[in-house]
């Protein structure tokens, strides 16, 4: 067994293998795996070997795409069948929510390139024949949906790997993990210890363990899953052609063909998760015992809808466990806590999504990045907070839904309240209504009266509409107050500190007492942070930037050091408000016996109000004449309470999340992950102009964001008016100009201020003019949309600034 290696992947499902698969075809030969017993040991054997490109996240969606692709590439390289059976597959829609859902994803497949079609009841009948169509409005029919063998294909990727240079090493049990201290690692293992540059863990149902022996703690959990398998049925097999997939979120099943029969399985919602304590080293090729009393009322529904299988034998019972992060989305990329230890789990759909994780990880270890943004796999969605007590109800949940509608504003309630500010009773007293994020309660709106107490799921506008509308009034027309606890913040000190941000920032970075915004850079030029920098002194400084991305920008923080430099993420250390309206000044000059009303916009200064010493700063997302003013958590409650009492005479209202993103649309503000990601550029998305392009900084992407700003952009971030009646869009909704789609929308909502339907897009630069038909397909309607340029308020910033 060699001694050495460049990477030691560890696992030998599907993902492990490609990813090592994918390694050998980006130039890395010097690789091998290691797998406790033999290839496909653990989830991947016993699975259905479904495949879909079905994703409520576009990205993932896309990626689903590229690994169906794939074995096509695998069989060719190789010479080995992957068993691919590309048949086609509906997924019903027995109501009207669902049905909208099902429209907004066929939106978004136009622009993707994806061959999908809204499909009626009497074709539904025509295209899958057993198919019980009663009180069914719809369907979405996708012809590469399919299934496969899965040892066939995990076999192939194996074999691709090792053409390209890879090693396997079967019955090599890893018992150790040990980093050495110069970030390289020590994987002991029963026939030896292997020296390795870097370490991936796709350890699948023992990816926690795997993890443990590095000191990490990976959010997954395994489930019992059961599908069934009939005997012969004459309507299946006496048909010319194979059955195609069918999907029934209502019945919470998957149906296809299987030889002459039909599989079904079931996302039932007794379920059990498998494992509690850790999943047993010697287990593999084992079944769990058949439950079949814990899909009872799966069978009774899946009876009506496929009347077939009342008559059919069983053959055989699967049931067997399979692992899941708390949203079901895959663990992919560099470990935050750790250096060179890299995540390949929680890949519930490995036949769906294995090579385009193999693809991602193979990316980003060679080459830095990866070509599309992974926000939805990436492991830096999580952070230090998460815990197994919260992944296990967080998982159980995401199985239970597993095939329910996916609303855009939807919140679900597993696991919750679990981190929360000072603030969370008061606010809970005077009628929050919660949404969360990054593990934090954080204020969507708040109810008055009688109004429900919770937010209507829905694709339309939700029952938080005149809640909002409230709230945007409140700041618009006199003064509104919400905490500042969903920004992430870091305190960046030492001698080196101006220098070491000038390299990392794109922007200016600025003088005591000011602010900037600035865009964080890839080595490709692309976004990965969207920042104000804070300076306190030219030794310290204080960044904000999105609260959901902390492990992500620790982990570039920590992965591009500098001598003389401190990094801390204060997040959680540091808290305060954000008062914004016209009577923000009355309300600030009324607390404080410091100068503070002479403050210029992007101003900061320290300050004492009421009891607490604070920082504030003169700018706000709203848009508004607004501060953001910080302090100690332990204060924060003395901080409200003054704040609170002194602005009843100048009509301050709290406002929640709902009403900030309102607000941001009557300026056309971007926010992260929608108008700003890693997918995007600065050039495209407007934030060149916060490059300091002339500052004498080889700053990180600078080459090219310079190459892109010189030969222009292909695309150009623009608002949209929208003719829209209950709905607006929400992002990735197709752009249609001249019959033909040329764009999308990056996020969009309802401005309540100015009583109009925006959304954000981004269409050819060619075309962006003042003025531009357009039409927007939101929820298979195609919505008028005129391109305007002029802000819907204080559009000369006179508000903002004087």
């Amino acid at each position: 067994m060699k001694t050495t290696t460049r990477v030691a992947v560890i696992g030998g499902g599907v993902v492990g293998c490609s990813v090592l698969y994918h390694l050998t075809k980006l130039g890395w030969s010097d690789v091998m795996l290691l797998e406790r017993s033999e290839l496909t040991s653990g989830s991947t054997w016993h699975a259905a070997g479904g495949f879909h490109t079905l994703n409520g996240d576009t990205n993932m969606a896309a990626l689903q795409g590229y690994t169906i692709r794939l074995y096509k590439e695998l069989e060719e390289i190789t010479g080995m069948s992957c068993g691919l059976h590309h048949v086609g597959g509906v997924t019903l829609a027995d109501n009207r929510d669902r049905f909208d859902m099902l429209l907004a994803e066929r939106a978004k497949h136009r622009y993707m390139g994806l061959d999908t079609h809204i499909v009626t009841p009497e074709e539904i009948r025509e295209i899958a024949p057993i198919t019980n169509t009663d009180g069914i409005i719809g369907a979405l029919y996708d012809p590469l949906d399919g299934h496969l063998d899965p040892s066939g294909t995990t076999h192939a990727c194996a074999k691709a790997a090792r053409m390209g240079g890879a090693t396997i090493e079967t019955h090599c049990m890893v018992l150790e993990t040990n980093q050495r201290p110069d970030g390289t690692w020590d994987v002991v293992t029963n026939k030896g210890t292997i020296h390795a540059e870097h370490v991936v863990n796709a350890g699948g149902l023992w990816a926690r363990e795997v993890g443990a022996m590095a000191g990490v703690y990976l959010p997954l959990h395994p489930m019992e899953h059961q599908y069934i398998v009939t005997d012969d049925i004459p309507e299946i097999y006496e048909r010319t052609a194979e059955h195609p997939h069918v999907m029934d979120p209502a019945g919470e099943s998957y149906l296809r063909q299987e030889g002459r029969g039909l599989c079904i399985g079931f996302y039932e919602q007794p379920c059990e998760p498998w494992a509690v304590d850790g999943t047993p080293w010697d287990f593999g090729h084992e079944l769990l015992p058949d439950n079949l009393d814990k899909i009872e009322d799966s069978i009774a529904f899946s009876y009506n809808r496929f009347p077939v299988l009342e008559t059919a034998g069983v053959k055989s019972v699967i049931h067997g466990p399979f692992t899941f992060a708390p949203d079901g989305n895959p663990l992919v990329g560099p470990v935050p806590e750790l250096q060179n230890y890299w995540s390949a789990c929680g890949v519930m759909a490995g036949f769906s999504q294995g090579g385009g994780v193999g693809l991602m990880l193979a990316q980003w270890m060679t080459a830095g990045e990866c070509e599309r943004e992974v926000t939805a796999m990436d492991i830096g969605r999580y952070g230090d907070w998460i815990t197994p007590g919260y992944t296990r109800p967080k998982v159980i949940e995401n199985y239970q839904k597993r095939f329910s509608v996916a609303y855009p504003n939807e919140e679900l309630p597993a696991a919750r309240p679990f981190r929360q500010t000072p603030m969370y009773d008061v606010f809970d007293e005077m009628g929050a209504v919660w949404g969360h994020q990054f593990g934090l309660e954080v204020v969507n709106y708040f109810a008055h009266g009688d109004e429900p107490r919770y937010e209507t799921p829905s694709f339309r506008r939700s029952n938080a509409h005149q809640a909002t509308a409230r709230e945007v009034a409140a700041v618009r027309d006199a003064v509104g107050i919400n905490e500042v606890h969903n920004f992430g913040k870091y305190l960046v000190t030492g001698p080196g500190a101006r220098a070491w941000l000038d390299r990392i920032m794109a922007g200016r970075i600025p003088k005591p007492g000011r602010l900037s915004l600035t865009p964080m850079l890839s080595h490709n030029g692309r976004l990965i942070g969207d920042f104000t920098v804070s300076s306190l002194s030219d030794t310290a400084f204080q960044l904000t930037a999105s609260y959901g991305a902390q492990a992500v920008h620790m982990r570039w923080f920590h992965h591009n050091p500098a001598e003389g430099v401190t990094v801390e993420n204060i997040s959680d250390r540091l808290n305060g408000f954000q008062i914004a309206g016209p009577r923000a000044r009355d309300v600030l000059a009324s607390v404080t016996r410091d100068q503070v009303t002479d403050m210029r916009f992007m101003d900061l200064r320290h300050a004492s109000i009421g009891t607490v010493d604070c920082l504030i700063q003169r700018v706000s997302f709203t848009g508004d004449l607004g501060y953001e003013i910080y302090c100690d958590p332990m204060a924060q409650r003395a901080l409200w309470a003054t704040l609170w009492a002194a602005g009843q005479e100048f009509g301050m209202r709290p406002f929640g999340m709902r009403a900030m993103m309102s607000l941001r649309l009557d300026k056309f503000f971007g926010s992260w992950l929608n108008e700003f990601s890693p997918d995007y550029t600065p050039v495209e998305t407007g934030m060149e102009r916060f490059i300091q392009w002339n500052k004498p900084v080889d700053f990180i992407g600078r080459a090219a964001a310079e190459a892109e700003r010189d030969a222009g952009s292909a695309r150009k971030l623009v608002a949209f008016e929208v003719d829209a009646t209950d709905a607006d869009a929400h992002g990735y909704e197709p752009v249609w100009i001249n019959g033909k789609v040329e764009g999308f929308c990056t996020s969009g909502g309802y401005s309540h201020h100015a009583g109009k339907s925006i959304a954000l897009a981004l269409v050819p630069t060619g075309l962006a003019q003042e003025g531009l038909a357009a039409e927007i397909e939101i929820l298979g309607e195609m919505r008028a949309a005129t391109l305007i340029t002029t802000p819907l308020f204080d559009a000369d910033g006179a508000r903002m600034r004087g």
